[in-house]
This record gives C-alpha cells, sequence and structure tokens, in this order.
C-alpha cells in the first residue's frame, strides 16, 4: 500500500525519494538574536548584522511569509501535502539557570530542528540559546503525526545547558581574520567544545543506513557520537571542510541529487581521505556551479552558496531558487527537472529552500547505498 494524503505516515530515508508530506516554516515574528557565544563566531567580520539585534521590520516579514507562501502553495499544487509551524512570541527573553537571552530567533528553518529517520522525528539539541525553545512551534504537528502515526517516533536529543564551557574564548573576538578561521577550521578547532552532546539537524544528511554528519560550529564530536549511540543500525560517517571559515550546517557545502551523485561546494571540498567512501560504491561528486549573486541579501546570516541549498522532490526534479540560474542550467545538463522557486528574499529568516522544510515522508524504504565499506 502506497502513499495517502488521507493517511499521516511519518517515513524518510534520504534525501532524494519521492517528496509527499512536508513542514515549510514561517517568518513570523522574526529576530535577529542578541549577542552569544554561538552566534558571534557564526557572523562574518563584515557583516551588516555585527552588532545589531530585534525584530526584522515587519515589511520584511511579509514579503518572506509571502514568498514561503508561495512555495507552499508550488508543493501543494504538486501534490505533496505541506504542514506549517506554530511561531510563539520570539520576542521574549529565553532563560534557564544558567543563562539569559533577550530574544529567540524564529521558525523559517525547520530543516535545522527537526531529522527524520525512517519512521523517527527527532528533535536536536541545538547549540545557539536564542533557539533553546525553537521546537515549540513543531510540537502541535509532532503530537499530530503521534496520534495519527501508531509507528511514528517522537524524540528529542539531550537539552544541553549551554553554558560558557560549550564555547571556546578565543572565537570571541570580531578581529580573528579569515586566515586564522580557515587555519582553525583545518585544525577542526571550532567555536563548540567537547562538554556535552551538541547538533543541529541540518547537518545531518540521510542516505539509507548511512548517515553523514558534518563537524563544525554546530555539531561537535559528542554530538556525533550520541547521533551513533541513537541510531545504532546506522552506519554514522563524520565529515569536515577545510575550506569553510564558517562551518554551520551541511547543506550549502554538500548535496545529494540522486543515488550516485552529490554536489559539493568548489570552495569547501570534501577532503580527499573523506571521499573515498563515496568514490569506492561508484558515487560521482560534482563541483556545484557558482552563485549568480556576489553578497548575500541585506541582513542576512548565509552565504551566496545558498545556490546550492535545493529540495529535491524526486530522483528527477528539484527545486531551486529563481535567480539561481547557474545551479539551474548545471542541473539541467545533469539531467534534472528544475522548477523555478522564488525565495531569495526570505532567505535572511534562516536560509533556503532545504533550510525551510522537513521531511515527514518520502517514498522508498531504508536501503544500502555504500555496499563496499
Amino acid at each position: 500500500m502506497g502513499w495517502s494524503p488521507d493517511v499521516t505516515e511519518v517515513k524518510s530515508w534520504n534525501e532524494w525519494d519521492t517528496l509527499r508530506h512536508v513542514i515549510v516554516g514561517r517568518a513570523d515574528d522574526c529576530h535577529i538574536p542578541p549577542p552569544e557565544p554561538a552566534l558571534d563566531a557564526k557572523v562574518p567580520e563584515d557583516s551588516d548584522m555585527r552588532g545589531q539585534w530585534g525584530r526584522r521590520p515587519q515589511e520584511t516579514i511579509d514579503r518572506a511569509n509571502e514568498l514561503l507562501d508561495g512555495f507552499a502553495k508550488q508543493l501543494q499544487d504538486r501534490g505533496v501535502r505541506v504542514d506549517r509551524p506554530t511561531p510563539f512570541d520570539f520576542s521574549k527573553p529565553a532563560e534557564t539557570p544558567d543563562w539569559k537571552t533577550e530574544s529567540s530567533f524564529g521558525c523559517m528553518p525547520p530543516r535545522d530542528v527537526l531529522l527524520t529517520v525512517g519512521h523517527e522525528i527527532l528533535e536536536a539539541t541545538m547549540s545557539y540559546r536564542c533557539r533553546w525553545f525553537e521546537y515549540l512551534c513543531y510540537r502541535d504537528l509532532l503530537q499530530q503525526y503521534y496520534n495519527e502515526d501508531p509507528k511514528m517516533r517522537h524524540e528529542a536529543a539531550p537539552k544541553p545547558r549551554l553554558t560558557d564551557a560549550d564555547y571556546h574564548p578565543d572565537y570571541l573576538s570580531d578581529k580573528i581574520g579569515e586566515a586564522k578561521r580557515l587555519e582553525w577550521a583545518a585544525a577542526k578547532h571550532f567555536v563548540t567544545t567537547e562538554e556535552e552532546p551538541l547538533f543541529d539537524a541540518a547537518d545531518v544528511l540521510r542516505f539509507g543506513r548511512d548517515l553523514v554528519v558534518q563537524h563544525g560550529f554546530t555539531t561537535n564530536l559528542k554530538g556525533i557520537d550520541w547521533l551513533q549511540r541513537h541510531f545504532p543500525d546506522h552506519r554514522v560517517h563524520t565529515v569536515n571542510f577545510p575550506g569553510d571559515p564558517y562551518p554551520i550546517h551541511i547543506d550549502a557545502t554538500f548535496t545529494p541529487i540522486r543515488p550516485g551523485l552529490i554536489m559539493n561546494n568548489p570552495q569547501r571540498r570534501l577532503p580527499q581521505d573523506q571521499r573515498a567512501m563515496f568514490e569506492r560504491n561508484g558515487w560521482e561528486i560534482v563541483d556545484a556551479a557558482q552563485p549568480a549573486h556576489n553578497a548575500p541579501p541585506p541582513l542576512c546570516y548565509s552565504s551566496t552558496w545558498l545556490s546550492m541549498n535545493v529540495l529535491v522532490l524526486d530522483p528527477k526534479t528539484v527545486c531551486v531558487e529563481k535567480s539561481e540560474v547557474y545551479q539551474a542550467d548545471q542541473l539541467d545538463k545533469l539531467g534534472v527537472e528544475v522548477v523555478p522557486v522564488d525565495l531569495r528574499d526570505a532567505y535572511a529568516f534562516g536560509g533556503g529552500l532545504h533550510c525551510c522544510t522537513a521531511d515527514v515522508y518520502r517514498d522508498g524504504d531504508c536501503e544500502d547505498y555504500f555496499p563496499k565499506m
């Protein structure tokens, strides 16, 4: 029996099988968060984000929601079931016995928070204090799925304390310089320490029985070890990309399109020793096309490489941001139907097409795409 829009089922084993049910984020009440250790390390030193925080202008929120609503409708028109999160008041301070920050962030990028592996949806730890309570935006949906699907597992990783011990203090300077950042990235010296398990869901790519996880600013080795213990039937592989001075989330760096094909950011290539697993099993890793833009939109954390932050609808169909003409042309030449989506004015709220979605159901079962290990 196949998927039915009238029956809720949680199931997604990879990044490319036919998408049937998805969560698309919202931009409501999104805030630029106040300074904090994890955030300060992420904001580029020449960014217009430095020193700014507070609620984003309403006209930009309205524009982002217009685009997100349009994307949701495009998916629905293609037969995909779309659910949306429930924002809370992000202007309220987030506080625990260990720390307080003056606002939360938002709920545009569910991919950061929610990891679907098979019949399970796992809430990530998160490594930013301003994102501590973000999971609450999705709880109504997860409770609904749990009530309607007897096979669904709703799990939450242990909430970290996020004290100052979780962060290396040498990253707190705003004058580190890119050369030093690249040196630290090559040495795998990131802002997060190994005090406790930390991971964002957007650092994880799903390849059937294999999970590929980026070690960087938002996911530490203890977080990757926790994922291996939590998914004992999976093989969990640690990757890193030395060319990235701000290594946060894998989906603007390493993007599977279909079985056997991955796009890799040419400025952040996977090291040769880590490529072996893919090459031994017949996977082709190609350099992604150059972005169409020389700079990110105003007040945006992300790099121009959101060009390769695409959403695969099935192995022959991929959503690409409509202004990213070079990425669209590359995928077209690789035999992929490109669906253009207008989303650039929403980038600043949490990312691109992959970021603003989270899988609930894709066709297909758990397969072994790396039999030669």
